[in-house]
């Protein structure tokens, strides 16, 4: 299928303003800032000969105007064929038939097969910034939120007959006369229907059992898989290398038998996999609340003269620390020429190295509550904190507040790969000090730090110095705005569950998410349509009139 660009239709204004009297988003936003996308946006996903495809400048639209009023694939091509508004904003003729529902997910599977999500994004930026609706500098905030994987969420036992069901599917599906004779009525009986805890053995003995059976048949049914009598191209296939891949995660076996692993022994959360049906899925926790999915964190500018434009979307399996993360947004803000001067964001982002990457690298003074030192002595007035020790940076060493220099300052990393700097003193100098029980509680050991590299301590303290004033506090509340954004994408454009199954097509409905917001809010600035306030019950509203 080739793509051959085309030009779009103007539909007669009379006809559009007799159908819309007070006109519509679609229509606004199409004189305002006339064609968004271009077919040569996207000229290199398409081949260059074959069958001419519907234009992909139209689809990209109609997916963006889809998730802008919530509609699934089939209502949003109904859309396309019989609403006028529709027809104005995508610029086709009146007896035009549109397209099938199917162009829409053969073009994501086109958008992220070329790597090409961020193409939806850019183009409406490039509209505000000719329309002067957005400019670099000023202020921006980020903020992330949980996405519920398409798939179920299971448990250990769930998830290991999960997997085995999926290889005997596909197994089924690919090699149904190689797989007959290895299954019996046995692996029917267990295999047939969906796992389930009300399906599956009650009692835990029973289903440590059972989970043993399950071990058993999956091991079988691998090594089936891997024998040099058996079709070399049957461990290709993505299901086999799942259940593969789970039950080396899941299982132990040796000369006793099969068994699951204990806890301690699953590897960390961002490498397990949760579901055989979304091998991207990860499970975590956060604030007491778990889920199996991914997260995904917005950033939108935020002056008071222009609209609240999202500039960047990142989406990430659940586990990823969101410190991790603010790096990657400060990349993509910097490509597409809209770095802020201050950035906005909650405790989670802010760490010592990005304060000082975002300063140095970007021009970027990072707004949010840094960690705070949780030593024992900060909670003890009397104790010496690590801030009552002077740092000679220049000389290698640092003085205690009894005036005695340190023995030792090494540099060193942390398991995580950060780098650290361990500060030892004297047991000449601490062990007879009259002191001693203010700096340590040890009875024999010395006082040691451990200190960030120069540039990051030094942040770092003033970074907690600075955050203490009402002046700091005064702008931090800035932040609080984003949490608007979040809610406008759950809420009104279900960001909340994932439409499709993977990464890489989760980020991509998240990005229309994005520009669905972004076509929403321009238009709400055209109409002059102020921000929705923040919502108060009626028994908090009842209580604030009786303390007026």
């Amino acid at each position: 299928m080739s793509m051959r660009p085309g030009s779009f239709m103007e539909i007669p204004e009379t006809m559009a303003t007799a159908a819309f009297p007070k006109g519509s988003m679609c229509m606004r936003l199409r004189d305002a800032l006339g064609t968004i996308f271009s077919d040569d946006d996207f000229a290199d996903l398409f081949p260059g000969d074959g069958r001419p495809a519907k234009s992909p400048a139209r689809v990209a639209l109609a997916l963006v105007l889809q998730y802008a009023e919530g509609l699934s694939d089939r209502q949003a091509a109904d859309a396309v064929r019989g609403r006028l508004d529709w027809k104005y904003a995508l610029g086709l003729e009146l007896e035009d038939a549109g397209f099938d529902f199917s162009v829409f997910s053969e073009f994501r599977d086109r958008v992220i097969a070329g790597s090409a999500e961020e193409r939806i994004l850019e183009p409406l930026l490039e509209r505000a910034w000719q329309a002067r609706l957005l400019r670099a500098g000023g202020r921006a905030r980020t903020d992330s939120t949980h996405v519920l994987s398409a798939a179920r969420t299971l448990n250990r036992l769930e998830l290991v007959v999960e997997a085995v069901r999926a290889a005997l599917n596909a197994l089924a599906t690919a090699a149904p006369s190689w797989l007959a004779p290895l299954i019996g009525r046995q692996w029917c009986e267990r295999y047939d229907q969906r796992a389930d805890s009300y399906r599956l053995p009650k009692g835990e003995q029973a289903r440590v059992e059972h989970a043993a059976v399950v071990g058993q048949d999956g091991y079988a049914l691998l090594e089936a898989v891997y024998h040099r009598d058996a079709p070399s191209w049957l461990y290709q296939i993505e299901a086999v290398q799942t259940l593969r891949r789970c039950w080396v995660q899941q299982f132990h076996r040796d000369h006793t038998g099969v068994r699951l692993r204990e806890q301690k022994d699953l590897p960390a959360g961002r490498d397990r996999l949760a579901s055989p049906y979304d091998t991207d899925a990860r499970y975590a926790v956060k604030r007491g609340s778990g889920w199996t999915g991914y997260k995904v964190h917005l950033t939108e500018m935020c002056e008071p003269d222009r609209p609240h434009l999202v500039t960047h979307v990142a989406t990430t399996p659940a586990p990823v620390d969101d410190s991790e993360v603010i790096a990657l947004v400060h990349e993509g803000l910097e490509r597409r020429g809209v770095l802020p001067d201050e950035h906005a964001v909650d405790s989670a982002y802010v760490s010592a190295e990005q304060l000082v990457t975002a300063r140095d690298r970007f021009g970027i003074e990072i707004l949010g509550p840094v960690s705070a030192d949780t030593s024992w002595q900060t909670k003890d007035i009397e104790a010496f904190q690590t801030s009552d020790f002077h740092v000679n940076w220049d000389d290698g060493q640092v003085i205690c507040p009894q005036g005695y220099a340190s023995v030792s300052m090494a540099a060193q990393r942390t398991r995580t790969g950060h780098p650290v700097i361990k500060v030892s003193f004297s047991r000449a100098h601490c062990t007879p000090c009259p002191v001693r029980a203010r700096c340590t509680k040890s009875a024999t050991a010395s006082r040691k730090l451990t200190l960030r590299p120069r540039e990051q301590h030094e942040a770092l303290a003033c970074a907690r110095a600075v955050q203490q004033g009402e002046d700091w506090q005064r702008r931090y509340q800035i932040r609080a705005g984003v949490e608007g954004t979040i809610s406008q994408a759950v809420r009104g454009h279900g960001q909340r569950r994932s439409r499709y199954i993977g990464l890489a097509k989760t980020h991509l409905q998240s990005v229309l998410t994005a520009t669905a917001i972004n076509l929403v809010r321009l238009d709400a600035w055209l109409t002059g349509t102020p921000l929705g306030p923040t919502r108060t019950s009626h028994f908090i509203g009842l209580q604030q009139a009786m303390i007026a």
